[in-house]
């Protein structure tokens, strides 16, 4: 695919008359909604990727590594809604299976790359490609101006965020602690976090879930041998995927009218089937069911429900799963649950203070690396992001009451520091799970952009109005 420079790009010409968008972000979110874009007349993209290296796959699939895993089986990975076979018939033509397998995010990322440089090639100069930073975004007259790094200016009909997840917060206590960066990793995303790691040190991973899961199979894929140690408030990890289960009967009205009941609901289903048919026959409704909710019962939810619906809801292939148990089996590898209480320097470790839940007892592990784990976050207030920053300081953007994301309206577009949403700056993907919730996989945003590219041109049916 070739790049171009935001030079090339003088303020938009009074004639034109297509409509352009200017998306904020190349991962998946910003490229299948360029894509389905594209795929309606008089429509012009400008698809804007900082790190070229993520053009077209992010952060999510830009990983090489042979362990790392989809953990959705790649027949219901297709990049688009309305051509569910599309990922197994790209699978097919190069000689891989599809079925039931769970294929590396290589892969995948690999898939959505081609579909972008297909669209490159289909539609030519209706899709350009901008390898650089947006640091602002302004509504001016009835259009959108986008500064970026290198001093140039993009004027747009719409801008679209499409920035994925904010990098994880550090945990409670270690914000500012001022520890050695070789000894603590706050992004393992950001760099190698496997540098100058001998084979036989101890490695203490904050958090159990899925970002825990993908460095412990880096760390071990690379030959580390030495004890890891993942400690978590309740120390639950991903359930597996399990194979030769029926599909799930789609549930497609609310089965409970509280969070509470619902529990009772899918424990009693549980009973009868497995729970996992129980978690997936939901999903057509779970953003149905956050929405109908208030802000207390959602505040409910992350408090007290939202670890045990992440462990059930984002599972592990079966491989990967295996290959988990097995370092917990050999004992390298081992979960915790409990708080930490404190973190000092000594010359060859970290030591960390940490109290077991259900405990008042501290107890103390030494880490010659310990890696923050978390997760993707959502909290614009502790992001650190230029763009973020400076249009939360202008009062453009605000968070959601929740702090998940981006306060937006009912039809994606951003809400400002006075509740007014926003005529041309819209939002999509993760950043918007204050709003769905169920934002943050595949099959839901291609729900989403596809939704959206039809909102943006008025290609979307209306209901009523004589049809």
């Amino acid at each position: 695919m070739n790049l171009i420079t935001t030079e090339l790009h003088a303020p938009r010409p009074r004639f034109r008359t297509a409509t352009r968008v200017a998306i904020v972000g190349a991962g998946f979110s910003g490229t299948m909604l360029a894509l389905n874009l594209l795929e309606q007349a008089d429509v012009e993209v400008l698809l804007i990727e900082r790190d070229r290296h993520r053009m077209g796959a992010g952060v999510a699939y830009s990983s090489s590594e042979s362990a790392h895993l989809l953990n959705v089986r790649a027949g219901n990975m297709s990049a688009f809604a309305d051509r569910p076979d599309h990922f197994c018939d790209w699978l097919a033509a190069r000689g891989l299976g599809c079925d039931t397998a769970f294929v590396t995010r290589a892969t995948y990322g690999r898939y959505l790359r081609e579909a972008l440089a297909m669209a490159m090639e289909r539609y030519g100069r209706r899709l350009k490609l901008v390898d650089d930073e947006v640091l602002d975004i302004e509504e001016r007259g009835g259009q959108v101006t986008l500064g970026l790094v290198n001093g140039g200016l993009i004027e747009a009909d719409r801008a679209v965020l499409a920035i994925g997840n904010l990098p994880p917060h550090d945990p409670p206590g270690l914000a500012g602690a001022g520890l050695p960066a070789h000894r603590y990793i706050g992004d393992p995303w950001a760099g190698d976090f496997t540098e100058g790691l001998a084979n036989d040190d101890p490695v203490l991973v904050i958090g159990t879930g899925l970002t825990a899961v993908d460095v412990i199979l880096r760390l071990t894929a690379q030959g580390f041998s030495g004890p890891i140690v993942a400690l978590s408030r309740r120390g639950l990890r991903p359930h597996r995927h399990l194979d030769g289960l029926p599909r799930p009967r789609p549930v497609l009205a609310k089965p409970a009218p509280e969070l509470s009941e619902l529990v009772h609901w899918a424990r009693d289903e549980a009973r009868r089937h497995d729970w996992r048919l129980a978690v997936d026959s939901i999903r057509p409704i779970t953003q149905m069911m956050w929405a109908s909710a208030d802000a207390e019962k959602r505040a409910r939810f992350l408090r007290h429900l939202r670890p045990f619906w992440d462990v059930h809801r984002h599972r592990l292939a079966p491989a990967v799963a295996d290959r988990i148990d097995a370092l917990v089996q050999s004992g390298q590898l081992v979960f915790r649950a409990g708080k930490i209480a404190a973190v000092r320097a000594d010359p060859d470790a970290l030591a960390v203070d940490w109290r077991p839940r259900g405990s008042d007892a501290i107890e103390t592990l030494y880490a010659a690396r310990m890696i923050n784990c978390t997760g993707p976050q959502g909290d614009l207030l502790r992001s650190s992001d230029p763009l973020v920053r400076r249009m939360l300081a202008a009062g453009r953007i605000r968070p959601d009451a929740l702090r998940l994301g981006l306060d937006i309206d009912r039809d994606g577009h951003v809400v400002d520091a006075k509740g007014r949403a926003s005529e041309h700056i819209l939002a999509i993907g993760p950043m918007t799970r204050g709003d769905l919730w169920e934002v943050v996989a595949v099959p839901d945003i291609r729900i989403q952009v596809g939704a959206l590219a039809r909102r943006l041109v008025n290609a979307h049916w209306v209901a009523g109005e004589g049809l």
